[in-house]
């Protein structure tokens, strides 16, 4: 079961920093991420084990306690492991020095348990409820990005035995090689459109039709042509959407459910005469239409046209068969992205403002989903005007990679806006009143984010940033002398209470710019966070003085690209020159 994540006794640097994150929260000497196989338990997330253990990422099953949480599917929750008759006996207790352990249930999307996520402390501890509340949520988090492992090696492993079946089907090589590449293409196509292109550029060469037609069925029973891009304008608006008792190619393999075949225009006259005029109209003199099989019977069809009379033998006929099957569940698919991505688009649009104007500064800002683009995310950025030259700046990641984090970081997003314009406090002051606000309306809303004050100094030259960090990525400061981290962070929002903030302040050589990200700009499976940062960090001293938008577009393509798992925001602000 472990398997389908694509996880082992080595280091992950998205679960290593899930780890750190409990450490910090929790305050804690160690933080894991424990996934459990037959024989072993795992760790790829650590932080703070004692060597060997930390090296190794692995412990036998008797020194587990991640076995318990996943044998009972309930969180384990323990004070001094020493007095406790259960554990008294693991070597977990005198080897790994495991006195109090807290553990939460890490699950996939069947809500099997892979393992837990877990605090543990070297002296006995009263865990708190707001302790056990903040590592149950940070556990949610993590367990969405176990789901999004598995989502994406299922994905690659449906590919390899989609390529092992197609070579044992002892097909002639032609016949394997066209499906093999189709299985392989039709899985990354996204639209309609590119599903028709896919398989026009499929056959070419070997069927060589003039046109590819693709026609969905829809509820009411008519039939809708998806293909219209590669037709005149005229013939696709005439085809775009009629009633399936219509007498085409397409309708009857629809109707029929049973590959239409029309070797010549005779055979055209004969069998699917309303589609004549057509067809005279465009040189063609045969065709072929294979259903869309669906669920519950046809769902379209995928016709092929050519302008000499054409006859599919029994091999050609077995082929397309079997691609109208890939086109069928790649165009679902399509459809299904489709609309996720609508919803995702317009959620987004509506919880990401637009950035006002804020002359003298410049400030620019972009936000990208997932590559995944139904899993929307927490990510967020806000520029709020208080005044004459005084602004503020936000960036955030509400954990968890669902509409629900979007809706909570939505929230968070509004609560704190009012209190920008209600209350002149400093930035840690005000996040410390926003958790608070949180915690009166019973909002468990666990998020990193940076809240920054960008201001005229004092003296009247020049401005500072006055800001506070709860667990973020640090803000860059970019100027001529190339890039400073701007360091210090406090634990994140939705902690336990009573932890201390600070707010910080730095002044900002004219023409600098202060860069604002979240994690998702350089989170990578293969390279640490703190190797990531430092990569980062160089990238950006070489961008002073290139335009807002271009230095964000340019650092986006630079480490997240179209791959990134997670989404991104980057908010960056530029003070004016020197006069």
């Amino acid at each position: 079961m472990l398997g389908r994540t694509g996880l082992t006794a080595a280091a992950d640097p998205a679960f290593d920093r899930f780890a750190v994150i409990v450490r910090d929260a929790l305050k804690v000497p160690v933080g894991l991420v424990a996934l459990a196989e037959s024989d072993r338990q795992v760790f790829p997330g650590a932080c703070g084990l004692a060597e060997p253990w930390q090296h190794q990422r692995q412990i036998p099953l008797s020194h587990s306690f991640c076995q318990h949480v996943a044998d009972s599917a309930t969180p384990l929750v323990i004070e001094d492991a020493r007095t406790d008759p259960r554990f008294a006996g693991n070597l977990a207790v005198t080897e790994l020095n495991v006195v109090a352990y807290a553990g939460m249930p890490l699950t996939d999307e069947a809500g099997l348990v892979l393992g837990s996520l877990c605090a543990i402390d070297t002296v006995p501890r009263r865990w708190t409820g707001d302790q056990l509340a903040l590592l149950a949520d940070l556990a949610a988090a993590c367990s969405d990005s176990l789901r999004l492992r598995i989502a994406a090696g299922t994905a690659r492993q449906r590919e390899v035995e989609g390529r092992a079946r197609m070579v044992r089907s002892g097909a002639a090589f032609d016949r394997s090689q066209l499906l093999l590449r189709a299985s392989v293409a039709l899985a990354s196509a996204g639209t309609a459109d590119d599903v028709v292109t896919v398989v026009r550029e499929l056959v070419t060469g070997t069927l060589n039709p003039a046109y590819v037609g693709v026609s969905l069925l829809d509820r009411g029973g008519m039939v809708r042509l998806r293909s219209g891009l590669a037709l005149p304008a005229h013939v696709a608006r005439r085809w775009e959407h009629y009633i399936g008792t219509v007498a085409t190619p397409s309708a009857l393999a629809v109707r029929g459910g049973a590959t239409v075949l029309l070797p010549d225009l005779a055979s055209v006259r004969a069998s699917a005469p309303d589609a004549v005029d057509t067809f005279l109209e465009m040189g063609w003199q045969s065709a072929a239409s294979v259903p869309l099989p669906g669920p519950g019977g046809p769902v379209g069809a995928l016709t092929f046209v050519w302008k000499q009379p054409y006859t599919l033998d029994d091999a050609e006929q077995t082929v397309l068969a079997a691609l109208a099957g890939y086109v069928a569940q790649a165009l679902q698919r399509a459809d299904y992205l489709a609309s996720q991505q609508k919803v995702a688009t317009v959620l987004q649009r509506a919880l990401l403002s637009d950035l006002p104007d804020v002359a003298p500064f410049e400030v620019a800002a972009r936000y990208e989903p997932a590559s995944r683009s139904e899993q929307v995310g927490g990510d967020w950025y806000d520029v709020v005007p208080l005044g004459t030259e005084h602004l503020a700046l936000i960036i955030g990641d509400v954990t968890g990679h669902d509409m629900r984090a979007a809706a909570l970081m939505g929230r968070l997003r509004s609560k704190l806006r009012l209190l920008l314009v209600d209350r002149h406090e400093a930035p840690a002051a005000l996040l410390r009143r926003l958790e608070a606000a949180n915690r009166a309306l019973g909002d468990r809303i666990t998020a990193t984010a940076v809240l920054a004050y960008l201001s005229p100094n004092a003296n009247g030259h020049g401005h500072q940033l006055h800001w506070a960090n709860a667990g973020h990525p640090s803000p860059l400061l970019i100027d001529r002398a190339g890039t400073t981290v701007l360091t210090s962070r406090d634990p994140l929002l939705g902690v336990p209470r009573h932890q201390p903030r600070a707010s910080h302040t730095r002044h900002l050589p004219p023409g600098s710019t202060v860069l604002f990200y979240t994690d998702g700009l350089i989170e990578t499976r293969t390279q640490s966070f703190d190797e990531r940062e430092r990569q980062l960090h160089i990238a950006a001293a070489d961008l002073h003085g290139t335009p807002l938008p271009s230095l964000l577009d340019r650092l986006y393509a630079t480490f997240a690209s179209d791959d990134h798992e997670d989404d991104v925001a980057l908010l960056a602000v530029r003070t004016p020159p020197l006069s």
